[in-house]
């Protein structure tokens, strides 16, 4: 089977995709200096984003690894996650808490999603 990879470069793909299966990660690229929220809802924009380049949308997120830099933040994050999934679409998580190579980031996913069918095979 084929392995998908969007927009590849030296040291990662914007999104890898085998079997039908898209693997990507996202942390705030627009502003790292704003707080919690503002940098989860940066992640999940730029998550539709890269949904949306593989023909699936956020309703087809089968799970999401989460790295934190700090738990007292926890409110804030699922404060504007629990706004972006649809009713009964919520993926499977695990939120950790990690150090980020970037001090300013706070907040770091890994998304695994179904993607469209011409990344099937």
């Amino acid at each position: 089977m084929k392995i998908h990879r969007i927009n590849p470069c030296k040291r990662w793909s914007d999104v890898t995709i085998f079997n039908g299966i898209a693997s990507f990660v996202e942390v705030a690229d627009a502003d790292t200096s704003a707080g919690m929220q503002c940098q989860v809802q940066q992640i999940l924009d730029q998550a539709e984003q890269q949904l949306k380049a593989i023909d699936s949308d956020r309703s087809r997120i089968l799970s999401v690894t989460i790295y934190v830099t700090d738990f007292a933040n926890f409110a804030a994050l699922n404060e504007v996650w629990d706004g972006w999934f649809p009713e009964g679409c919520a993926p499977s998580r695990a939120c950790v808490k990690a150090e980020l190579a970037d001090p300013d980031l706070l907040v770091e996913m890994a998304f695994t999603a179904a993607a469209g069918a011409k990344y099937q095979s």
